[in-house]
């Protein structure tokens, strides 16, 4: 069911103000974004534009905001290098179409397998990121157009700006929620460096910076139809199937890994294969009307949430603002000071930052401190998507290490004079030798019967175990029988053959991760 907003005047007010101060915090982003990607700064904001607007209506979680990211942005920089603008609206449509793909097949539940330790790391990596982005701009170019850290006045005066922007974020809530604190502080700081005349560089100060043109403006009309300018042929395909499948991954990974963040701070739950969807939809359209794509932004999103948005509507009005600045009033939105936007960002940075994470230290097995520290910082010298599977295999790889150990076996002599090995703890790749250390074919009896009841068979490296112990005790002359095992099992092992009893009523019943399953 499709809901734009809560019950109440007071929703619409929040998610319609809260989309303002998000829209006001895009407009830097998004071309920065562009810069780094290498596009004309409009088409980072046309991107923001239609992903912020089509994810609002068409994905799966109300209140988080999507636009053109820094995360996709670095993988764009070699394709429109090499082959130009054309290509990356190419390969961004193609990456919605994967991932339209990945909603259908519902892969969105994938983003469960990520271990807490994980989120943790990518939170506390993407803050660090946050925060280290906003430092450029305490940095101006020189006489030779290099960049240098500001001192003196202008470096007072921006971190004076900076700390009265934070200021009011913090201490106004405590006398009213009626304007989102932001929105209040960014008017605030504009009015007063405009009515003081203060010298401090502006969001048209920033794009004069990073395009070289002290004229650049972010004006512009709407998004218009435009079909890339390519050969469609297996060629091309080539070319950009490798970025799109890249394009495609990132933009999943991070869309899905706030929205699970968001999840935790409203208390609600999204739709993460809508979401795939969702983002998929946006990218399509992006790639028809000259957008350079993007997803999820855990910044903005952040700001919104703690804005007081939390309908569809927010994230549809910060769109339609975004929209408004760039047809009608860009002039004014060029005026506001760096520094407002910079300490708006800044309390996302404190509030994104997990510090009760200095408090697990110690208190938490070293494996799971190890695995978040190495996804932050993966996260901040390399790339968020790169971050999360790393974090993923080393968990799981440490998972496996401390499960290998914990197969084990208890004998004993029934009534007939057979040994009975009754085996308790997960069968699979990492236990696999340990299982076939258990027993001894040539010291054991004639018969022997090996009780599968208290274990579990998860994948085919535990069915290659059992085939090859059946074989040994084969070889051996000895008589096998293996007990409780699932049907699927029996089904599978080559060698026990006839030595497999079945019990209908008694044997378990589950699935096992074999390829050789139709």
């Amino acid at each position: 069911m499709f809901e734009l907003t809560c019950p109440g005047k007071a929703c619409v007010r929040n998610d319609i103000l809260s989309g303002l101060t998000v829209a006001l915090a895009l407009v830097p982003e998004a071309v920065a974004f562009a810069f780094v990607a290498g596009v004309e700064p409009l088409v980072g904001l046309y991107a923001a534009f239609m992903m912020g607007i089509i994810t609002a209506v068409v994905g799966g979680r109300p209140g988080m905001i999507s636009g053109a990211t820094g995360a996709m942005a670095v993988v764009m920089v070699a394709l429109v290098a090499e082959h130009g603008v054309e290509y990356l609206f190419a390969a961004v449509l193609l990456a919605g179409l994967l991932q339209i793909l990945a909603g259908v097949l519902r892969l969105g539940k994938f983003i469960r397998i990520v271990p807490y330790p994980v989120m943790l790391g990518f939170v506390n990596g993407l803050a660090i990121v946050i925060f280290l982005a906003q430092l450029q701009h305490f940095q101006v170019p020189d006489a030779s157009g290099q960049n240098q850290w500001m001192s003196g006045t202008p470096l007072w005066i921006m971190l004076g700006l900076v700390a009265l922007t934070m200021a009011i974020i913090h201490f106004l809530p405590r006398f009213t929620t009626a304007v989102p604190a932001s929105l209040a502080a960014i008017v605030t700081v504009t009015l007063l460096v405009l009515g003081l005349d203060l010298d401090t560089r502006t969001v048209q100060g920033v794009l004069a910076d990073m395009s070289g043109n002290p004229d650049a403006s972010i004006a512009g009309g709407l998004p218009a139809f435009h079909l890339p300018q390519i050969s469609w042929d297996l060629e091309t395909l080539k070319i950009i199937f490798p970025y799109s499948l890249i394009l495609a991954g990132v933009g999943l990974i991070e869309s899905l890994l706030t929205l699970t963040l968001i999840d935790e701070l409203t208390e609600t739950r999204g739709r993460g294969n809508r979401e795939c969807i969702g983002q998929g939809v946006g990218n399509t359209v992006n790639g028809l009307f000259g957008g350079m794509g993007g997803c999820a932004m855990i910044g903005q999103s952040l700001i919104n949430i703690n804005s007081g948005g939390r309908g569809r509507l927010s994230g549809i009005a910060a769109a339609l603002f975004l929209l408004a600045f760039i047809l009608f009033a860009s002039g004014l939105i060029e005026q506001i000071p760096i520094a407002a936007l910079v300490g708006v960002m800044f309390i996302v940075v404190i509030g994104t930052f997990e510090w009760a994470s200095f408090r697990l230290l110690g208190r938490i097995p070293l494996a799971d401190t190890f695995v978040g520290i190495l996804v932050a910082a993966v996260t901040v010298y390399a790339d968020l998507a790169i971050a999360v599977i790393v974090g993923v295999i080393v968990s799981a790889l440490v998972f496996s290490w401390k499960h290998a150990r914990h197969i084990a076996a208890e004998s004993f002599i029934d009534g007939k004079g057979a040994k009975v090995y009754r085996l308790h703890g997960p069968l699979f790749f990492g236990s696999a030798k340990n299982f076939g250390d258990l027993f001894d074919p040539r010291e054991d009896p004639d018969e022997v019967i090996i009780d599968f009841a208290d274990a579990r068979v998860v994948d085919h490296s535990g069915l290659e175990a059992i085939d090859s112990l059946a074989e040994r005790y084969l070889r051996a002359g000895k008589e096998l029988h293996l007990r409780h095992l699932s049907p699927e099992c029996r089904d599978l092992l080559d060698k026990a053959g006839s030595l497999v009893e079945v019990n209908r009523e008694e044997d378990p019943r589950y699935h096992v991760a074999d390829d050789r399953l139709a």
